[in-house]
């Protein structure tokens, strides 16, 4: 017979050591197995609390850090499983997420490309002030110019929100200016720079000038393009509403709005998308979100990821030079006014008008 042991005093598990700095926070069994509890939260800059998807099971994808997701602190209380990084939002074998595009980010490196085809201007071109851009880039320059008022913009809205910019879509090298995320649904913008023009809306049409535009159409299709491929990749049906913002019109005569696609100018942006109605919850925000980062939700065959940072200031230096231009053109105007004054005071009619004072 064999004698049970006597029990002795209760053996207590030892008390949670508190956390160093920095240190990284040891995975409970679901997280080093590389799955994600259902119903974790994230809470970081730009996100609101949300479930994301299960991660690529890639055992090669580098830990990207919170600092790439902008976050502030992510440990594992806020994560509920563990620091996750880029890859957790998907990020994997398809390259750098969108999220760190910059607004015209396409149409800047198309800009660029098209101005690196044109000569050096000569000097006395560059003194005189001539535009310098070519008449192939100068209306890519204004639609970059566009996009990134609107990207400013759509900055000024809440961590609820997920803003994408040139998102590249398709087989080829289309993109979606914006594709904006939160509680009021989904969005495609489509930014034309329309800046001292007339612009006339009706139910079926958009005239510019008087000139009948493509806008609505496209806009559809850009909303149904990106329906589509939200609802593969997240597995569940994703409407989105297409949005046409004309920027800096003239005038801006609305005779009857589309039913289908909604148009603003920029100045009224920001208030229209927050003023809409909540349709997705905080989870279909972050399902959405975590699926709409991935490059390869929107392309066939996604690009190796330009350095944000790099285009932006080859732009910049780009729209300094076209300032600059500019103001010679203005100072040359003035010295040639000048100028014709002079002659006409130091004429005769103009020392006889000056004789009478």
């Amino acid at each position: 017979m064999i004698t049970p042991a006597t029990p002795g005093p209760p053996v207590l598990p030892p008390s949670p050591q508190p956390a160093r700095a920095g240190a990284r926070a040891e995975l409970p069994p679901t997280a080093a197995s590389g799955e994600i509890p259902p119903g974790a939260p994230i809470r970081s800059t730009g996100f609101a609390a949300f479930r994301l998807l299960p991660p690529p099971a890639d055992p090669g994808i580098p830990d990207l850090g919170a600092a790439d997701l902008g976050a502030a602190d992510l440990g594992a209380a806020d994560l509920g499983a563990a620091d996750l990084g880029a890859a957790d939002l998907g990020a994997a074998d398809h390259g750098a997420g969108l999220a760190d595009r910059c607004a015209g980010q396409a149409v800047i490196a198309e800009t660029l490309r098209i101005q690196d085809e044109q000569p050096p201007r000569p000097w006395w071109a560059r003194v005189l002030g001539t535009d310098p851009l070519s008449d192939r880039s100068r209306s890519w320059f204004h639609g970059a110019k566009g996009e990134i008022a609107v990207g400013q913009i759509l900055g000024r809205l809440g961590p609820e929100w997920i803003v994408l910019h040139a998102v590249p879509v398709g087989a080829g090298t289309s993109d979606i200016d914006h594709v904006v995320i939160g509680p009021a649904g989904v969005f495609t913008l489509n930014t034309k720079n329309h800046a001292g023009k007339e612009v006339w809306v009706g139910a079926r049409a958009i005239l510019v000038g008087g000139h009948k535009q493509h806008y609505l159409p496209h806009s559809r299709h850009e909303a149904a393009r990106a329906a589509k491929r939200l609802s593969a990749a997240v597995g569940e049906p994703v409407p989105v509403t297409p949005v046409l913002v004309l920027i800096g019109p003239k005038s801006l005569t609305v005779k009857q709005r589309p039913t289908d696609v909604g148009v603003v100018n920029d100045r009224e942006l920001l208030r229209w998308l927050q003023r809409r109605r909540p349709v997705l919850t905080p989870a279909q925000v972050g399902r959405i979100a975590a699926a709409a980062v991935l490059p390869g939700t929107w392309h066939d065959r996604p690009a190796p990821p330009e350095d944000p940072a790099a285009v932006q200031e080859s732009f910049e230096q780009l729209r300094s030079t076209v300032r600059g231009a500019r103001v010679r053109r203005e100072l040359w105007k003035l010295a040639g006014t000048a100028a014709v004054l002079a002659a006409f005071l130091g004429a005769g009619p103009g020392r006889a008008v000056l004789d009478t004072f």
